[in-house]
């Protein structure tokens, strides 16, 4: 397992339903290889982050796998302790009235919410570890309060310390600053790469080019459930390779090392 990809699917192909995403695909990446998967709306990104995260699984074939760390089969508390996952998805799946502290205990059983008897599967340690995380992301005095009378930024960072109580290696963040006003935005990022350099690899699933953190340097493009362009940031955002990624004429600038897209001028 410490020798073995962090995710490796080879020749898969799946469905979403009744519509084929991806035919025969392969895609590798390292354990400690920060990376980025951009495309636009309907390109398979939801559907990869799906696939890794076991909700859903290729067409059973010879020659076709989907591993994670090197194995096909995981229970999913034991996967949780490897790969903390944060969504939207995830996000619109809690009650309003979850409270902060019940969003973040619920990682610890992979649950949405603690209601009922699962609060009583809770330890001490765990909730003081749960604390402990929200105080480091700066959440710790919304422990009480419900996610309705939380802003979206607050929410998120609620969110990601649930993916955070296990201390997992590698976080798979799925458009992080979705519904996020820019001052939330930026300091989103600012944790991400924060966490980044505490030594967390960071996966990023996204369509926005300025979320995309320096600390990230590969970059996988999706178009149609097909990878346009694979490798070095430098080498794989071009104005050709996004042309051809969002079917549109974009124009790109690096500031800082994050890369910013904008219209041609005709």
């Amino acid at each position: 397992m410490i020798d073995a990809p962090l995710i490796e699917i080879r020749n898969a192909t799946i469905y979403r339903g009744d519509t084929r995403v991806f035919d025969n695909l392969s895609l590798s990446i390292g354990q400690r290889e920060p990376a980025a998967i951009l495309g636009p709306n309907g390109s398979g990104k939801t559907t990869l982050l799906k696939l890794i995260n076991r909700e859903l699984y290729p067409v059973h074939r010879q020659d076709t796998w989907v591993r994670i760390l090197g194995r096909e089969s995981w229970n999913v508390w034991e996967l949780r302790a490897q790969i903390g996952i944060v969504s939207h998805d995830l996000q619109i799946r809690y009650n309003d009235s979850t409270t902060g502290l019940e969003v973040v205990l619920s990682g610890f059983l992979s649950s949405i919410g603690i209601h009922g008897s699962l609060a009583n599967r809770i330890t001490r340690e765990q909730a003081g570890q749960a604390l402990a995380v929200m105080a480091e992301l700066g959440v710790e005095s919304y422990a009480n309060t419900p996610l309705r009378k939380m802003s979206t930024g607050q929410q998120r960072r609620c969110l990601l310390s649930r993916a955070l109580v296990h201390d997992p290696h590698t976080l798979i963040l799925d458009e992080p600053t979705a519904g996020l006003d820019l001052a939330a935005s930026f300091d989103y990022v600012r944790r991400i790469r924060k966490l980044a350099n505490a030594g967390k690899n960071i996966v990023l699933v996204t369509h926005l080019l300025n979320e995309i953190p320096p600390d990230i340097d590969r970059i996988i493009l999706l178009r149609k459930g097909k990878i346009v362009a694979d490798g070095a940031k430098q080498a794989v955002l071009t104005e050709e390779n996004l042309r051809k990624t969002y079917d549109t004429d974009i124009n790109i600038a690096n500031v800082d090392g994050y890369y910013l897209a904008y219209p041609p001028k005709n």
